[in-house]
């Protein structure tokens, strides 16, 4: 959770320091628990594209929703702003990811209107997450269909067993191949063309 500046806020009031600072206020609220979660705020990631060496995207059907899963293990989620934009009033984030037998759900997080983006810190590796937003407007406009993307994070070890496996076999083919360059250098260099033909002959001389 991270607040915004204290000197602005008790300066100026909170409406105004967000409307100046591109701040996304947010409650993550635990599953099961009865309080209502604690306002936080964090700043958009704007401009971030997923590059393919350090993520991966997932999309949506309708790809308004993109969860960005990156090798540190975290899933930076973006989405579109929706149509209309009158009267929203802030997502719904729903989680929930896969057990061996049935479906266990995650903490669920409310987001203002501003926010266009929300980063999962630590995603378990193996698991399969299926993340909903829903946006939220006020009545009488309906609720239109939440946006859901599922995806599966790699495990941190499986990365870095790949990358020791990749490492190792590199470093055994050059090793291959710097010995065979050594015995086609003896073979060519070191022995004559009668010792090849005949080992015999340079015995009896």
């Amino acid at each position: 959770c991270r607040d915004p500046p204290i000197l602005p806020l008790l300066a100026a009031g909170l409406w105004e320091m967000l409307q100046q600072q591109p701040w996304c206020p947010y409650k993550v609220r635990a599953e099961g628990a009865a309080a209502a979660g604690r306002l936080c705020f964090r700043p958009p990631a704007r401009g971030f594209q997923c590059s393919a060496r350090a993520c991966l995207a997932h999309r949506s059907p309708s790809g308004a929703l993109v969860a960005n899963a990156l090798r540190n293990g975290s899933v930076l989620l973006q989405w579109a702003p929706p149509r209309p934009a009158a009267g929203l009033r802030g997502f719904a984030l729903n989680c929930s990811w896969d057990g061996t037998y049935t479906r266990f759900p995650c903490d669920s997080v409310e987001l203002g209107a501003s926010c266009r983006d929300y980063l999962l810190p630590e995603a378990h590796g193996g698991v399969r997450y299926r993340l909903c937003l829903q946006p939220r407007y006020a009545p009488p406009r309906p609720a239109p269909p939440a946006q859901c993307v599922e995806f599966r994070v790699e495990p941190a070890a499986m990365r870095d067993i790949v990358v020791a496996m990749t490492a190792v076999g590199g470093s055994i083919c050059v090793m291959l191949v710097f010995i065979c360059l050594l015995v086609a250098y003896i073979t060519e260099n070191l022995m004559s063309p009668a010792d090849i033909i005949n080992p015999s002959l340079s015995r009896q001389q």
